[in-house]
């Protein structure tokens, strides 16, 4: 099967959630494809059946762990992503790589910057309390340089304010700071909206 022809067999069992369980074997072994597209698109579903499924696919997870060291930005971004759909699911099946992904709060790409903390929020939306002592990485982040990382920062402190408030207090006067003062429309309604979460809890 040709490069195109497998990553069009992905997409069908993309769409194709009853085979998800029993395919996690097959997916995982694609990730020793020479084709980044193929790797990219491996790591993004074992991401979506690790959330659906996250006993059966921790025995993928050290391989999936394994292209957060990739040079390739894309593969670190889609390594980020699933792990935090499986820790979403498992917090466990992470939890030996959690702590090592913080470093990419300040990887020279935003797009792995943006994605370290989508999976962030994906994880803590089910196990918030190890982001107690690990707020303070954010908060930096609602900084960065580039819009799209600002935009998304604020949404960790709202996913954790609404399960943790006594977390995110601290930091709501430097929310509402942003919130009325950043450039950006949307970092400026995603503060007000982590300053909401918090407060309502």
């Amino acid at each position: 099967m040709n490069g195109p022809e497998l990553y069009r067999k992905l997409g069908m069992l993309t769409k194709d959630r009853e085979k998800w369980k029993e395919s996690i074997p097959y997916v995982s072994a694609l990730l020793a494809s020479e084709s980044v597209k193929i790797q990219a698109k491996a790591l993004w579903l074992l991401g979506e059946m690790g959330l659906a499924y996250p006993l059966p696919v921790r025995e993928a997870v050290p391989a999936v762990a394994s292209f957060c060291d990739s040079p390739i930005p894309l593969l670190r971004e889609r390594a980020l992503n699933a792990l935090g759909r499986i820790g979403r699911g498992d917090f466990q099946a992470i939890a030996p790589y959690w702590e090592r992904l913080f470093r990419f709060a300040a990887d020279a790409e935003a797009k792995v910057r943006l994605s370290f903390i989508w999976a962030s929020e994906n994880i803590a939306a089910n196990t918030p309390d190890p982001y107690g002592d690990y707020l303070a990485v954010f908060e930096e982040l609602l900084r960065d340089a580039d819009d799209k990382v600002r935009m998304e920062a604020p949404e960790i402190f709202r996913v954790v304010g609404k399960r943790r408030p006594e977390m995110v207090r601290p930091y709501l006067e430097l929310l509402r700071t942003i919130s009325e003062t950043d450039d950006n429309r949307v970092v400026r309604i995603h503060c007000l909206g982590a300053i909401k979460a918090t407060e309502q809890k």
